[in-house]
């Protein structure tokens, strides 16, 4: 058998055999690790509470995130698996020398960036948070020089997970992260253990164990990868030979998606600046509650969990399936996996929108109500929440109309759309600042997000419908759109009586109230998903009867 007749038998195996099954699987993982995310989440907020020394550890471990998504991540993510599909299809030997100078030139590059970013570390945190100083400077410096080799990590596993994926292995890269989270927990554990009994105030020796405990996640998380990687049959041999090996198409692609992200990111870096800047007025004027950036960080890690567990998974399942469409010119099949993408995880995600809406208060003080946060501190998380929920639609949505377009090469087009995104975002996010009072400007900047993600949206669906004509994709007479539109005509009256019960509930804690309403509105929704004709729906509630009949 010849290198590419064995390739493309390697191919056929690791094919999904249902998209559905292979979406499940991950988002199990997906599950499982979001919910000990949240136990890591309540974890080191108990630990550390909301405010600025809380705001400080954030900052440092998002920096490391940020500036890896910013200089390669985004490029990574959407890059690789149909450049890795366009190989396997195109090369004699199924794109195996392809995938290893590829998996080497950003490997190297990431190298570089983890030093660079260790030795400026100074100067970085003074970018995102210009108002620290004296021993709030000195800590967050610290504490990002201890997370910021997690960029190298980051990138591995991105890249070795798109290995994966383009392999049809598609669990790993969503179980790993467990162990990040668990590695987090007993760290944080650990820290609350030794500091028990003190006044709060990290030392020296404590921000060390929780910024090197917090990176030690990441190098477990993708450590955990290579068994999967030899169970799929990959063994990476660094190769220097990228003179005319093909690289320039990745390259020139990840340039426009290095320059989308730089646009998010200034947007972003908007944000926390206002939100840092928020947090340290609240802090002089003596608010009651943390309204800065960790308030915003935390309400924004809850609010993207439906997100993570259906349309990353679903999607992702379906990348490879939409990248070999594109290659073969087949835009009908492409159109009908965006149309079966929107559909079905806006079946999950619309529902989850009127929960994380209705229920906000009872859900913050499930999930983050221990430790050193108080009421205040959940109401002003609970806001930004409700302010956030709305957006969540149209997140989801940009999400699988932007991977068609990668799916066809073409990562320019979603950068110009992208800026609309940004620059309303950042726009509305200074109107915040400047308009709303102290106690309520971030969860006006999370609003603003919700509103610049639904004008994105629109733009792209208008694109991406005349670049791949009528049909699934057509804005205006989509079955996607016209089955979100019922959806939403479903949830609103099952939020409304979701939140009547958990209120009449929350004497008994927060966990009866958000179990009370929940199963209050998702019943309601299952009640209207005939009469609606909510197919997605009924297919939901269809299957999951199946299941229980085999248990």
């Amino acid at each position: 058998m010849t290198a590419a007749e064995a390739t493309t038998t390697t191919a056929a195996n690791h094919r999904p055999r249902s998209v559905l099954r292979n979406g499940a699987v991950m988002a199990a993982g997906s599950v499982v690790s979001r919910a000990t995310g949240f136990i890591r989440s309540a974890v080191v907020v108990a630990a550390l509470g909301t405010g600025l020394q809380a705001d400080g550890y954030n900052v440092a471990n998002t920096v490391p995130n940020i500036l890896y998504t910013l200089l390669i991540g985004g490029a990574l993510n959407a890059v690789f698996v149909p450049e890795l599909v366009r190989a396997a299809k195109n090369h004699a030997d199924g794109g195996a020398a392809y995938t290893d100078r590829l998996l080497t030139v950003c490997t190297i590059g990431l190298i570089a960036l983890t030093g660079l970013t260790v030795l400026a570390a100074p100067w970085i945190v003074s970018v995102y948070a210009p108002g620290y100083h004296g021993r709030q400077a000195e800590l967050t410096v610290a504490l990002a020089r201890y997370c910021l080799p997690q960029i190298l990590f980051y990138g591995l596993f991105t890249l070795l997970g798109q290995v994966l994926n383009a392999r049809g292995r598609f669990g790993a890269m969503m179980w790993t992260p467990v162990l990040n989270n668990v590695v987090i927990i007993g760290v944080f554990g650990l820290h609350l253990s030794i500091a028990a009994g003190s006044d709060g105030t990290l030392t020296a020796d404590q921000a060390l164990l929780l910024g090197w405990g917090t990176t030690a996640g990441i190098v477990i998380q993708t450590l955990a990868l290579v068994p999967a990687l030899r169970a799929a049959e990959f063994r990476w041999r660094p190769r220097f030979d990228w003179r005319g090996s093909g690289l320039t198409r990745p390259l020139r692609a990840a340039g426009w998606l290095v320059t989308l992200v730089l646009t998010n990111q200034i947007a972003y870096w908007v944000v926390t600046r206002l939100s840092t800047t928020v947090g340290q007025r609240a802090d002089d004027m003596e608010l009651a509650g943390g309204v800065g950036y960790t308030a915003y960080s935390y309400a924004f890690q809850l609010w993207v969990v439906p997100h993570g567990i259906v349309t990353v998974s679903l999607v992702t399942a379906l990348m490879p399936r939409m990248s070999r469409a594109a290659a073969d010119g087949d835009l009908p099949g492409l159109r009908r996996d965006v149309s079966y993408a929107l559909r079905t995880s806006a079946a999950v995600v619309v529902p989850a929108v009127a929960l994380l809406f209705a229920l906000a208060p009872w859900v913050m003080g499930a999930v983050y109500g221990y430790g050193l946060t108080d009421d205040a501190d959940i109401d002003a998380m609970a806001g930004m929440l409700m302010a956030f929920a709305p957006g969540l639609i149209a997140y989801s949505g940009q999400y699988v109309l932007s991977r068609a377009f990668y799916a066809m090469g073409d990562t320019r087009t979603p950068f110009f759309l992208n800026l609309v995104i940004a620059a309303l975002n950042a726009g509305f996010s200074a109107a915040a600042y400047l308009l709303l009072p102290v106690r309520w400007a971030v969860t006006g900047m999370a609003g603003a997000y919700s509103v610049a993600l639904f004008a994105g949206f629109a733009a792209t669906a208008y694109v991406l419908h005349r670049r791949v004509g009528g049909g699934a994709a057509a804005p205006l007479r989509s079955p996607a759109l016209w089955a979100q539109l019922r959806l939403v005509a479903a949830v609103v009256p099952a939020g409304l009586l979701g939140f009547f019960a958990a209120r009449a509930c929350a004497g008994y804690g927060d966990f009866v109230a958000v179990g009370v309403g929940t199963l209050v509105l998702l019943l309601t929704v299952a009640l209207l998903a005939r009469p609606l004709r909510l197919r997605e729906v009924s297919a939901v509630l269809a299957a999951g009867q199946r299941r229980l009949r085999r248990v």
